[in-house]
């Protein structure tokens, strides 16, 4: 019969054989690598929304692989997300890596090989959705298997926020009520697939004003990151949930590639403390490393191509009085 169960918490302190066993009642053929074959625990609880089954995770680090197992007669294939409640993830599927921490979703399709990796304790939601429920392209699966969605806004976060309702409910409901939930749920995870396709490019380009508003944003985050040596197009993309195709093409209409954006403005910044006079300067490498540069030695030929002189030359003749300028600019003093 199909309704809300509050659950059954099922301890695996067996070890990891017996948890291998309780996520093989899931779809697929699971193995399970631990972190410490010793000591390994887990607990998972179980809830049914009508057809959508809920599966919340605690246990210790593991790596899980799941095999393509889907033959005739078996278990119809599902459409997963889970939510990362505690520690991170590292997930695989096909060509695509991510990684998810605290509040971030998982979107992966069980019928096809993936590897998910909790390098440390941890705590997630997994959500199995009936494949046939959701009436969705082939394709429009493959645009979000193995992507990570934000849960701060936009049908990431009303997702979430009824599926805690509909488990903390804590008593059974009637079938009707129960299966409209879960089709609720299949909504609001098919509209969290249209979203995702058209951050991505994938649908209809967005508004002018739209695109705009998503650029300042990415330029903010940009700015706001430049001392990260990681920051790139991957990161950037990641963190405002596109992806790095489209991202592109948001700086092709600006007339410069993104890693061209982040270099120019690391060196902006470079210049701006180069300019400054002080009685005891930062030597040029601390300023260099401070804005994400590693190699001192790249920075140096990096910024005399874009500003004609040398970092130490630029500071000399932005720092130097009238008469001194004068100097340095002189057949004797120049670069």
């Amino acid at each position: 019969m199909s309704q809300v169960l509050p659950g059954e918490s099922v301890s695996r302190d067996e070890g990891p054989r017996g948890w291998g066993e309780a996520l093989g009642s899931a779809p697929g053929t699971v193995h399970v690598t631990p972190g410490d074959q010793e000591t390994f625990r887990g607990r998972i609880r179980t809830t049914q929304v009508g057809f959508v089954r809920v599966l919340d995770l605690e246990a210790d680090a593991q790596c899980v692989l799941r095999g393509e197992t889907h033959p005739a007669g078996g278990p119809a294939p599902f459409v997963a997300f889970g939510l990362q409640r505690q520690g991170t993830a590292e997930f695989a599927q096909g060509d695509r890596r991510v990684s998810a921490g605290p509040g971030d979703l998982l979107l992966w399709d069980t019928a096809l090989t993936y590897t998910l990796h909790h390098p440390a304790a941890f705590a997630m939601r997994v959500v199995l959705l009936p494949r046939h429920a959701l009436g969705l392209r082939d394709a429009d699966l493959r645009a979000v298997t193995g992507t990570v969605v934000g849960t701060t806004e936009g049908f990431g976060c009303a997702l979430t926020a009824l599926l805690d309702t509909l488990v903390a409910a804590g008593e059974p409901h009637s079938t009707a009520i129960a299966d409209l939930s879960a089709e609720s749920i299949v909504n609001l995870f098919r509209a969290l697939v249209a979203e995702c396709g058209r951050r991505s490019g994938d649908s209809p380009a967005e508004t002018g004003a739209g695109r705009a508003h998503l650029l300042a944003r990415i330029r903010a985050h940009i700015d706001g990151h430049l001392a990260d040596p990681g920051l790139s197009p991957g990161t950037v993309a990641r963190a405002h949930h596109i992806s790095v195709r489209y991202l592109h093409r948001l700086f092709e209409a600006e007339g410069i590639t993104v890693a061209r954006f982040i270099r120019q403005r690391r060196l902006d910044q470079c210049a701006r403390e180069l300019a400054r006079r002080s009685p005891s300067p930062p030597t040029v490498s601390s300023i260099a490393g401070r804005w994400g540069f590693v190699s001192a030695a790249h920075f140096s030929r990096t910024f005399r191509a874009v500003h004609g002189h040398s970092p130490v030359r630029w500071r000399a003749l932005r720092t130097a009085t009238e008469q001194e300028a004068v100097q340095l600019t002189g057949p004797a003093g120049r670069d």
